[in-house]
């Protein structure tokens, strides 16, 4: 069912979601909060933006020009939608396309940030995937895999600028690698814990093309506290 709910605790912002489908993560809270914005950026991409939350909280952050793509038509239209609503055309425009192909649309050297919350998740013909085609797609790499979003970053990110990307824990390693083969150096890296006391599930990674060496490892970051609320840091980055 299509709904128009608030966008967290910022009080201007509507997003259109359906929860048949998927209604947008945690995940893209924390990479919005994580991404390095400085007064020289003009132009930020969002590769796999589905329904625009990334989009529309860098908004909040940032008067950057900011592009979202989005393979999914449906989840596309959401995203148009709630661009519509919070009259945020002129500083938000959608492109419905798969990720893969934004190289031909921009060229070379055009962004100074790329941020993604790419599907997590290795797709083969024994995946355990969900019924709903959408949700499997958002989730599994069917149309892209992990590889693509650093092959199109080298291609659109301009010398020096940012990639922002939020991840599994677990694909750390091969993050690292895919980063290093495609001239992303690494700078940045958050772990993402539930709660203290459990492992790490997620991971908040930025790097710079042709960036000079030296990654600085940040605070954990513990989303939950042991009662099960949010954390602190969490709930402050739910506001303007």
């Amino acid at each position: 069912m299509e709904v128009i709910n608030t966008l967290l605790d910022y009080k201007n912002l509507r997003i259109y979601q359906n929860s048949k489908w998927f209604k947008f993560s945690l995940d893209s809270v924390l990479l919005a909060n994580f991404v390095t914005l400085n007064k020289g950026i003009k132009k930020i991409i969002d590769l796999g933006t589905g329904n625009a939350p990334i989009p529309l909280i860098l908004s909040a952050r940032t008067s950057s020009l900011i592009y979202g793509v989005e393979v999914q038509k449906e989840i596309f239209e959401l995203a148009l939608k709630t661009i519509k609503i919070n009259k945020k055309e002129t500083q938000i425009k959608l492109i419905y396309d798969n990720y893969k192909n934004i190289d031909k649309i921009f060229e070379t050297d055009t962004f100074d940030i790329v941020v993604s919350n790419p599907p997590f998740f290795e797709y083969t013909d024994s995946s355990n995937v969900n019924d709903n085609k959408i949700k499997t797609i958002a989730r599994h790499e069917i149309y892209a895999k992990l590889e693509d979003v650093f092959i199109v970053t080298k291609k659109i990110l301009k010398n020096n600028g940012v990639l922002a990307l939020v991840h599994r824990t677990e694909r750390l390693v091969e993050i690292l690698c895919l980063m290093k083969k495609h001239n992303i150096e690494p700078k940045r890296l958050r772990l993402v814990y539930p709660k203290r006391n459990k492992g790490s599930n997620i991971i908040l990674i930025e790097g710079k093309k042709n960036g000079k060496k030296g990654l600085k490892i940040l605070s954990p970051l513990y989303v939950h506290k042991r009662d099960g609320s949010y954390s602190k840091e969490v709930m402050d980055m739910f506001k303007e």
